[in-house]
């Protein structure tokens, strides 16, 4: 019990003393776990740990990701993925093993061995970069989607692989290794399963059962049974249910020789449209992060130090031989299957690793006397450093090649042939529905923006829009910044969004701003640069909210809206009282002129909106109410012709 409370205490004090220090330097999460694990590994040695083991127990953290990855994807968001599922995913698996193939004949090894070592590499980290993806919010990019689809066709390549790699066995490693697999705990394992000793007809037939039990009791069980556990309402009880059914699953899918993660990755697809899924989300997150922090400790610790210092010169080759492999066959696929410019060396670069499954891999071609031990060795070090190095790949695709390639994409600005009353720099959600009111309305505007994506769906559209920096004086000079009557700022830098405004206040003091802040700070930013008409992005909404909920407690439509057109007001009032004292160089905490006015205020508001509550409870209008839900469906449908929208499509 002991021993355990330590191994326990260690495992948790190095995680999280190094993974903060990893994220405050930029190196993300997933690198702070794995060098956590290399400090930690003579005290692992010394506690006589079994890291292996541990490695097997942590690789649960993975299914659970896949589970949970599962759950964010129905069924038909999959189906569209079929052909990078299938074409991107299969040359890459299939380019891959052939080209280390032909690497590890060259160096002299016999074609069985060189054909298990390039399946072996073939697969990447599927841990290492759906976590770094996530925590970047890259998920949802080009890359981020190609990756994925890499990811998973790779998982399900390991089961063909496992029944291909037994075949490739040399005679004269049987005997010699044949000791190894029993110690190992293979061959007893493969005696007692006799799911393996049925003919091959009856083990696919169980096969396509249990695959088929997953999809069934995912469709028609799992709401019913859900349901009637949480009539218990002991959220403990349904999180023990979920780690059941994931437990349940993995072990099924293992039982029929597939792989778990693939198993319970179709349970989430099944389940995505369930109305249980967020929770299912809640609970079991917890339980991946820690897992999957286990295993990348798992990994650093595992790392052969001796072994890697006795043959650094070879190993460090192989390792950097594997990255320039594979980021190369990565990078040419991403051009065939025309992968976003931008998210190219985003997709080449995260999977150019070799990933857990080749931990299994290796253990598995040794104990079926396919790789002699001494080359599995060095590939499990070539393994462990390709993931160790990876977190440092996505920060040098983030912080050089990135900004350096977008330099290099940048095209010359369009010649603007037309100008208008009125400009609008930047066309994203906030800037393309300005547009859309000015010209509704009868009004000519000029759209300047940066980004060239996003300016060729506009034209796509019939929409008349110009690439170029609308923060360059002389696009703005083309554009008519001389006659024009107003300019719209919406672009996404917040410090260039204030140098245009201090620039245009200084130099076309005569043209009306409106201008987008990001937050509170940066409205006394554009304040102080001269723009009086600011509107923050998510202020508006925040107040309708604010109002839907008074009406939802209870309170008269007529009062909430009161209620808020008041607040409204007051929170002006008190940005242009405050606007005057905030200072960039103090932190808000040190500006006492500026603490104290947001006291002041603060007490004024509480009062005025007391007293305002009881007065408008006291004097409703009652012959005011707001149109019925049939008058406001039918005014959409008029306006929009038969197709309505919600304030979410915005």
């Amino acid at each position: 019990m002991t021993d355990l409370l330590v191994l326990s205490f260690v495992l948790l004090i190095s995680g999280v003393i190094a993974v903060p220090l990893a994220s405050r330097l930029g190196l993300g999460s997933v690198l702070g776990f794995l060098l956590a694990g290399v400090v930690i590994a003579p005290v692992l040695q010394a506690l006589h740990v079994d890291v292996l083991s541990l490695q097997h127990f942590a690789e649960f953290g993975v299914v659970m990701m896949l589970f949970l990855v599962g759950l964010e994807l129905e069924p038909q968001i999959l189906w569209k993925m079929k052909l990078r599922l299938l074409g991107l995913g299969g040359l890459q698996v299939g380019l891959t093993t052939a080209v280390v193939m032909a690497a590890a004949m060259a160096l002299g090894h016999p074609w069985s061995i060189s054909l298990a070592v390039g399946l072996t590499l073939a697969l990447s980290s599927t841990a290492i970069v759906l976590q770094t993806l996530n925590e970047k919010g890259l998920m949802k990019s080009d890359g981020g989607q190609s990756s994925f689809s890499v990811l998973l066709f790779q998982d399900i390549a390991v089961i063909p692989m496992l029944a291909l790699l037994p075949l490739l066995a040399l005679p004269e490693l049987v005997d010699p290794f044949q000791n190894l697999a029993e110690e190992t705990g293979h061959e007893t394992d493969t005696a007692k399963r006799w799911f393996e000793t049925l003919p091959g007809w009856l083990r696919a037939t169980i096969t396509a059962g249990a695959i088929a039990a997953v999809i069934g009791a995912g469709n028609f069980l799992t709401r019913p049974f859900f349901h009637f556990v949480s009539q218990a309402r002991m959220r403990e009880l349904f999180v023990a249910t979920a780690l059941m059914m994931i437990i349940g699953i993995a072990l099924l899918m293992t039982f029929v020789g597939l792989s778990p993660a693939l198993g319970t990755f179709l349970a989430g697809v099944v389940l995505a449209n369930s109305e249980y899924r967020h929770e299912l989300e809640s609970n079991l997150a917890p339980f991946k992060g820690l897992l999957l922090g286990l295993f990348f400790i798992t990994v650093g610790a595992g790392i052969n130090f001796e072994l890697l210092f006795g043959s650094f010169f070879s190993i460090l080759g192989m390792t950097f031989g594997l990255i320039v492999i594979k980021v190369g066959i990565l990078y040419a696929l991403a051009l065939i299957f025309k992968i976003d410019t931008l998210d190219r060396w985003l997709f080449s670069l995260g999977l150019a690793q070799a990933g857990e499954f080749g931990f299994v891999l290796l253990s598995f071609t040794v104990a079926n006397a396919v790789i002699p031990k001494d080359l599995a060795d060095q590939l499990l070090l070539v393994v462990a450093l390709s993931m160790l190095l990876t977190p440092l790949l996505f920060i040098a695709n983030e912080r050089f090649i990135l900004p350096r390639f977008q330099k290099g994409e940048r095209r010359e600005p369009d010649e603007i042939d037309s100008s208008g009353p009125i400009i609008i720099a930047g066309h994203g959600r906030f800037g393309g529905i300005v547009n859309r009111i000015l010209r509704r309305a009868g009004h000519e505007t000029v759209v300047l923006d940066n980004s060239s994506r996003h300016l060729e769906m506009l034209r796509t559209f019939g929409f008349k829009a110009f690439f170029g920096d609308p923060t360059r004086p002389e696009l703005l000079h083309a554009a008519g910044i001389e006659t024009a009557k107003a300019l719209i700022i919406a672009i996404d830098d917040r410090r260039q969004a204030v140098e245009l405004v201090h620039y245009v206040h200084q130099n076309h003091p005569h043209i009306h701003m409106v201008a987008r802040a990001l937050d509170r700070t940066h409205v006394y930013e554009l304040y102080a640069a001269g723009c009086r008409d600011i509107v923050r992005e998510t202020f508006d909404s925040g107040v309708r909210a604010g109002r839907y909920a008074l009406e939802a407690m209870g309170m008269h439509p007529y009062t909430a809206q009161k209620m808020a057109e008041d607040f409204v007001i007051a929170d002006r009032h008190n940005i242009a009282e405050m606007a005057p004292l905030y200072d960039p160089d103090i932190p808000f905490h040190l500006n006492k002129p500026y603490v104290e006015k947001a006291r002041e205020l603060r007490k004024e508001e509480d009062d005025s909106f007391i007293e305002g509550k009881a007065i408008y409870l006291n004097r409703v209008d009652r012959s005011w109410a707001p149109p019925s839900e049939a008058d406001m469906r039918k005014t959409r449908e008029q306006l929009s012709g038969g197709n309505t929208t919600t304030d979410s499509d915005q």
